[in-house]
């Protein structure tokens, strides 16, 4: 289990110091938990603190009763928090194989990492030798990410509006890739994500607004009131599948 405590960030702008997270008290359980809120709320940066890109101004994260608080990235990777991107990074002259027998930190069969395309919807013998650069498409990076993800077989797995900048066809895929994953995780999968189609899977929603937490609880308890209200930034939730 991953448990926040007291946690707070600030940061320096052009007006001086901003508070960003303020008092963050949460524990998220194994299953699949969604964030989501309004833009500028705060929910990306949790997510970057929680996988140790940056440090929380005070407060503690345990992962399992152990305090990781002060661990870098790797150390936290390598005690099992992933982090996928809002935007998946290319990587000139490395393949998929290569990239996915990287994230398993270890030499994997062709097979294997085939293995693992396949779980995400794709024709591995039509991407295990591509390079991961420019000529794959949003959604398919999203994909090959999130198998990459899968190769790892991670503690908690943070994804960052993976939504964004992925048409409709790759939008309808990512819910069933993710449907999949929720029903194989042993771990802790966390989604930040405006989408109804996304909230509607979730074993557990977290609001986050003004850097605070405003509301969590599961989905059949947060969801209804969410989608009748317009205060906490999510009023278009049943729309912007539709406008992706």
């Amino acid at each position: 289990m991953l448990s926040l405590r007291n946690l707070s960030f600030s940061a320096e702008n052009e007006s001086g110091e901003k508070e960003i997270l303020k008092n963050i008290n949460l524990d998220i359980e194994d299953g699949f938990s969604v964030i989501t809120g309004p833009n500028g709320g705060g929910k990306s940066t949790l997510a970057k603190i929680i996988t140790g890109i940056i440090k929380p101004s005070s407060g503690s994260i345990l992962l399992d009763g152990e305090d990781i608080t002060g661990l870098s990235i790797t150390e936290r990777a390598k005690k099992g928090i992933s982090l996928a991107f809002q935007q998946p990074v290319r990587f000139k002259g490395i393949t998929v194989h290569d990239l996915i027998s990287l994230a398993a930190g270890k030499s994997i069969s062709v097979t294997e990492a085939c293995d693992y395309l396949s779980e995400v919807g794709l024709c591995a013998r039509d991407y295990i030798n591509r390079e991961v650069n420019a000529s794959l498409s949003g959604g398919e990076l999203k994909r090959i990410e999130i198998a990459t993800v899968l190769a790892r077989s991670t503690k908690v797995s943070v994804f960052d509006e993976p939504e964004a900048g992925i048409d409709l066809w790759s939008f309808n895929n990512l819910i069933k890739v993710f449907e999949k994953m929720h029903g194989k995780s042993g771990g802790s999968i966390i989604i930040i994500s405006h989408q109804e189609r996304i909230l509607n899977i979730a074993d557990k929603i977290i609001v986050i607004s003004d850097g605070s937490i405003k509301a969590t609880g599961k989905k059949q308890d947060i969801l209804p009131e969410l989608l009748g209200k317009t205060d906490i930034g999510c009023e278009k939730l049943t729309c912007e599948a539709e406008n992706q």
